[in-house]
């Protein structure tokens, strides 16, 4: 029997009673800079291990306060019990920030490009920086232009020396949300609703459970 695939639900909103959507979701996503000032007690009534997420507007967030602030936000997250700390490869300071982090959370240490796919050759270096720098989970999440962009980005899984989620954003990018999991990756990002997706090309956490246990029936 295959195992299932891991699922993190993406939280967007300071709305508990979403949580009930996403029962077959493995982990949650608290995205800091959708939810708002009420994050802190929204997390209060999590059941699962969650991840904090404070995206930066050039990685595609909404966060509209300074850079220490946003990295502040991250550290109390992390102070209230977040098992994992997204944090992108390109935030400066990154090596000093991971030191603070990993005192009581891992380390997810993330990578956007929303324009395209690079090569393979490219992704794989971004790997090893993610790597080098401190990250317990790499993160790498492109936009597909072709369907030979998802069996590209998917092959990241398989690279050896730790945990990477790696999968291509957009229209086209779908099936590598689904098979990301299935070909070595730690999990894969869903809505917990439709109209409740924080990138393009998310699919829900009941669609999702529901492919992969089809698969493992």
């Amino acid at each position: 029997m295959i195992k299932q695939p891991r699922i993190c639900a993406v939280i967007t909103e300071n709305d508990p009673s979403l949580l009930d959507l996403a029962k077959e979701a493995d982990l949650y996503e608290v995205r800091l800079d959708l939810v708002g000032e009420g994050w802190q007690e929204l997390v209060k009534s999590l059941d699962k291990p969650w991840i904090a997420c404070n995206r930066h507007p050039d990685e595609g967030g909404k966060w509209k306060g300074g850079e220490a602030g946003r990295v502040k936000e991250l550290l109390k997250a992390s102070e209230m019990g977040a098992n994992i700390i997204d944090i992108e490869l390109r935030t400066e300071g990154l090596l000093s920030i991971i030191k603070l982090i990993k005192k009581q959370s891992e380390c997810l240490v993330s990578y956007h490009d929303f324009q395209a796919s690079p090569t393979p050759k490219v992704m794989q270096k971004i790997i090893e920086h993610e790597r080098e720098a401190g990250a317990d989970i790499c993160k790498l999440a492109v936009t597909a232009r072709s369907i030979q962009d998802n069996l590209e980005v998917l092959k990241m899984n398989a690279i050896e020396g730790g945990r990477t989620v790696a999968f291509a954003m957009g229209p086209l990018g779908v099936s590598s949300r689904i098979l990301c999991p299935l070909t070595g990756g730690d999990f894969t990002y869903a809505s917990i609703a439709q109209g409740k997706e924080s990138a393009d090309g998310q699919i829900t956490v009941f669609a999702l459970r529901s492919l992969y246990s089809m698969i493992n029936a």
